[in-house]
């Protein structure tokens, strides 16, 4: 049975709809909903997840794990489809930035710059598809 941040992952890479998108949000783990929603973490560009501010020792632990799992899912989807691991992140970064956070969660610019999501498009990296 798949664990919540493999689930996460999985939903991530299938590119739900608006509909997908509440339940990705609904199916997130607690730890990392509550990270997420007290700003401590956000998406980068990059396709991972990014410290806002100094993580706890736990929060970094869980970032770090859903990261790894990341680059894993990253890896096998480049393998498919004959490109780099950074292209996939890259275009898994962009939709979740676009597509997949809500107002009040945290995103890094291209600049660099944490921003709070609102309901105007975010910024997104230029290399974005």
């Amino acid at each position: 049975m798949k664990n919540s941040v493999e689930m996460t992952i999985a939903a991530v890479l299938l590119g739900a709809t608006a509909t997908g998108a509440m339940a990705y949000q609904a199916g997130r783990d607690p730890a990392y909903q509550s990270a997420r929603e007290s700003g401590l973490v956000g998406e980068k560009s990059d396709g991972y997840l990014g410290f806002v501010i100094a993580p706890s020792p736990s929060t970094k632990a869980l970032v770090d794990d859903i990261n790894i799992k990341r680059r894993a899912a990253y890896s096998k989807e480049a393998l498919a489809n004959g490109a780099t691991i950074e292209e996939m992140a890259l275009r898994t970064g962009c939709r979740l930035i676009a597509e997949r956070t809500v107002a009040g969660e945290k995103y890094q610019t291209p600049s660099g710059q944490w921003k709070t999501r609102d309901s105007s498009a975010p910024e997104l990296d230029p290399r974005c598809p």
